[in-house]
């Protein structure tokens, strides 16, 4: 019996990062073996995969655009403001039912935001998360329930809206590699292909409110929550002290806005976030709220806070290269297709299944895309599904894993928020909850949208 050189390669891939082997590397080391075994030899492996290199820098360079662009917004200090905002606000109105649930309602909206319309993605979470911890505390809130607010809005938004991060996902990742596996994608609506598995979101979102974390839980008063907390009053109060600190905070949110609003709408007319995060980051430099002497700073802290991301999806946008050229994904997909017997339903659980597999071992919804789309699509005209399924499939399939990874931004932001007093553990607190709160009904209505569309 023939090993499947693509089958090989995925399991290698798979199998090293979940031991904890660097992703990158697993999937430069997943990409070589399966090259080698379909006889492809080293030379042309590694042709193939630097080939597969070059169709991931442009999407690379956008998410180091939008990391200086997310750390220029810090910079201006819009997110400390927040903070002591809202914890004034709580401060004023005690801890009642209202008070509670419009603090959930503003954590879900944040996170939806920075992934779309203030597009920070996680860098939000350490500035605003903390201050709240000791709020938390007072209204007996379980943090686990925090951490599936703001996972869902990291998750849900760019699975869904195709701005920000979610244009990257949606259009410069998932459409182009579907397209380029041979599925006419021009008048396809992302939106409507991922609508059902949204909902799926949603129905965890609300199960994590009103049913599994609804019960009031005990945290220990520690000083450094105190500390946070009163540090953000305090930053709120010396901005209204003087009237020229009053001035200059006021201007430096307005340029914010102005900064955020410029980014959207040159992204919305332009169709390129690459221009809409320069231009937004140019507002900065250009009123002076980002220094000329700081500017470079900033730019390399906001590209490091995105780097990793982009190398993982540079390298997995090779390894998929590498997967089209040894001519075995055609194979593959016939073997598939001849165990599934045209069993529709059973091939696409299948599919969501090994996507959240791969996601999951990865971290990465973003540079699982590639590595599915170069498999799945064939074989999903193969059994018949429509395009509309198809991009559903594949859309849902990447980002099932994505909520619940343990090496995923979407579970090490919410821990690094509010583990800071050591009394939320990673695994149990937060990958746990959003693992069964999201992926469960994430891979339900995935498996729905891939029967009725």
């Amino acid at each position: 019996m023939t090993i499947n050189a693509v089958l090989l390669a995925v399991v290698i891939m798979l199998g090293l990062s979940l031991a904890r082997v660097h992703v990158v590397l697993s999937l430069l080391i997943g990409a070589i073996a399966g090259g080698l075994i379909a006889g492809m030899g080293l030379t042309d492996t590694l042709t193939a995969f630097q080939d597969g290199i070059k169709n991931g820098a442009q999407i690379a360079l956008s998410y180091a655009l939008l990391g200086a662009f997310a750390v220029a917004i810090a910079h201006s200090g819009l997110p400390q403001s927040l903070a002591g905002a809202v914890i004034k606000r709580i401060d004023a109105g005690g801890t009642g039912g209202m008070i509670k649930y419009l603090l959930f309602a503003g954590l879900v909206m944040m996170s939806c935001f920075s992934q779309n319309l203030i597009p920070i993605h996680i860098a939000f979470i350490p500035l605003l998360v903390p201050p709240l911890l000791l709020a938390f505390n007072r209204m007996h809130i379980d943090r686990r329930l925090i951490a599936c607010l703001i996972t869902f809005g990291l998750v849900t938004t760019y699975m869904f809206i195709p701005y920000g991060f979610g244009d990257i996902y949606l259009n410069q990742i998932m459409l182009k590699n579907v397209g380029e596996a041979g599925v006419d994608v021009s008048n396809i609506s992302v939106t409507k292909a991922m609508a059902i598995p949204a909902l799926g979101m949603v129905v965890g979102l609300l199960t994590a409110i009103f049913i599994s974390y609804r019960k009031p839980r005990q945290y220990k008063q520690l000083a450094m929550d105190k500390a946070a907390h009163d540090e953000a009053l305090e930053n709120d109060a010396l901005s209204k002290t003087a009237a020229h600190a009053q001035a200059q905070t006021k201007m430096k949110t307005l340029v914010a806005i102005v900064a955020i609003v410029t980014a959207f709408v040159v992204q919305m007319y332009t169709d390129s976030l690459l221009l809409g995060s320069m231009f937004g980051f140019g507002v900065f430099m250009a009123t002076g709220v980002v220094k000329w002497r700081d500017a470079d700073t900033v730019f390399n802290d906001g590209i490091k806070l995105m780097a990793m991301i982009g190398f993982i999806m540079i390298t997995a946008q090779g390894f998929a290269e590498v997967m089209k050229a040894t001519d075995q994904i055609q194979p593959l997909v016939d073997g598939a297709t001849a165990i599934f017997g045209g069993n529709k339903a059973m091939a696409a659980f299948v599919m969501l299944l090994l996507g959240l597999i791969v996601t999951m071992g990865i971290g990465s919804s973003f540079s699982t895309i590639p590595i599915l789309a170069a498999i799945y699509v064939p074989l999903c005209i193969s059994l018949g599904f429509s395009p509309l399924a198809t991009v559903a499939i594949v859309g849902t399939a990447g980002a099932l894993g994505d909520a619940g990874s343990p090496a995923s931004d979407s579970t090490l932001g919410p821990t690094s928020g509010l583990n800071v007093d050591g009394q939320h553990d990673h695994i149990k607190d937060s990958v746990i909850p959003t693992f069964i709160h999201y992926n469960i009904p994430l891979l339900i209505f995935g498996w729905i949208a891939a029967m009725v569309l």
